[in-house]
């Protein structure tokens, strides 16, 4: 078994044009400060790194993984949620993506996913030439407005959404391969991929690809009423990345999982500061070692109520005292015997 490396924390909820959060130096010091050891780094924040020449210039990438390293840290992984969002966007949500992209891409659906792909790709050049073995991202959606399926679904439409998000996805899943990078989806709602039927559907389409993998985010898996444990037994091989982020469900006689289109404060499901939302994280931290998960343990920090500096405070000795040390020997080894094949035989009766 391995031990769970960590705290660390995920710098995208937290960057900011106001110190110490307003660039990549300051942000870590502070995080330092508060007890983490590593750092996610949101890869389309120009504050925080310059993806596209991470990408082309492994001088400009040491210097990166310098700045951090001089606060005490090191870089767990990059993230690309927003470009892995538009490598696959339904017509609909056209406009509503735009923020996501450069102004000159406004209203360009198939410009925005051109130009996502390519930053998909300078992530795996990048995440390489700053030594990195795990990378996450969204898988973006096709389908997401049939996720109820009222209309009914026209028969085969599912089958070729995920083929067309295979085909998307394969060319960037391959990048990755080139560079020893695992694309770690973060399995979330409005995304095609949002549990594990929906990746298990587009791991088939890519022929398993050996660099699909799960950012595995049990908040996510709360707020849809899966049991997050037991998804750790069923894809523990795919999980090479870990979203440390709390959430609870308190459904009401006049609302569920879908929230009545109420704001986050007022919703049935929300997300928490660590401790204090609904998530077992002694649960999940057992089996995760349990299943030698080998990566860090991130904090994600979202919440409807709590202020994020507090929660960043309070994060790291949250995830500090759950991560477990493991043991390199059995409990009972006082009471072994030292036995050897003859005398097993012997015990045996043969």
């Amino acid at each position: 078994m391995k031990t769970i490396k960590g705290p660390a924390i995920f710098l995208a909820q937290f960057a900011d044009d106001k110190a110490p959060f307003n660039n990549l130096k300051n942000i870590c010091h502070y995080m330092a400060d508060l007890g983490y050891k590593g750092v996610q780094i949101p890869s389309w924040d120009a504050r925080m790194i310059d993806l596209q020449k991470a990408a082309e210039s492994k001088t400009y990438a040491d210097e990166v993984a310098g700045t951090v390293e001089e606060a005490g840290l090191v870089i767990t992984e990059l993230s690309t949620h927003l470009q892995g969002q538009l490598v696959a966007v339904h017509p609909a949500y056209n406009e509503l993506f735009d923020g996501f992209a450069p102004a000159n891409l406004k209203g360009d659906l198939k410009g925005k996913t051109e130009w996502a792909t390519q930053q998909l790709k300078y992530a795996a050049k990048a995440s390489h030439n700053l030594g990195l073995t795990a990378h996450a991202t969204f898988s973006g959606a096709l389908m997401w407005h049939t996720v109820y399926p009222w209309p009914q679904r026209p028969a085969g439409l599912v089958d070729t959404g995920f083929t067309e998000l295979a085909k998307r996805w394969t060319p960037i899943l391959d990048e990755f391969d080139k560079y020893g990078v695992d694309v770690c989806y973060e399995l979330h709602p409005g995304e095609d991929l949002h549990d594990g039927i929906t990746f298990e559907m587009f791991l088939e389409k890519v022929n398993n690809h050996k660099r699909a993998n799960i950012l595995y985010d049990p908040s996510h898996f709360v707020l849809q009423c899966l049991d997050y444990l037991q998804f750790i037994d069923f894809y523990h091989d795919r999980i090479k990345m870990f979203h440390v982020k709390d959430a609870e469900f308190n459904p009401t006689g006049k609302q569920g999982v879908y929230g009545g289109f109420q704001g986050w404060v007022e919703r049935a499901g929300r997300f928490r500061s660590l401790g204090d939302g609904q998530v077992d994280f002694g649960g999940i931290f057992s089996k995760l070692s349990q299943y030698d998960f080998d990566g860090w343990a991130v904090l994600e920090w979202e919440c409807a109520i709590k202020h994020p500096e507090q929660g960043a405070a309070e994060g790291a000795p949250f995830i500090d005292a759950h991560i477990i040390r493991v043991t390199e020997k059995a409990f009972d080894d006082f009471a072994g015997t030292g036995a050897d094949e003859s005398f097993n035989k012997k015990i045996l009766g043969i």
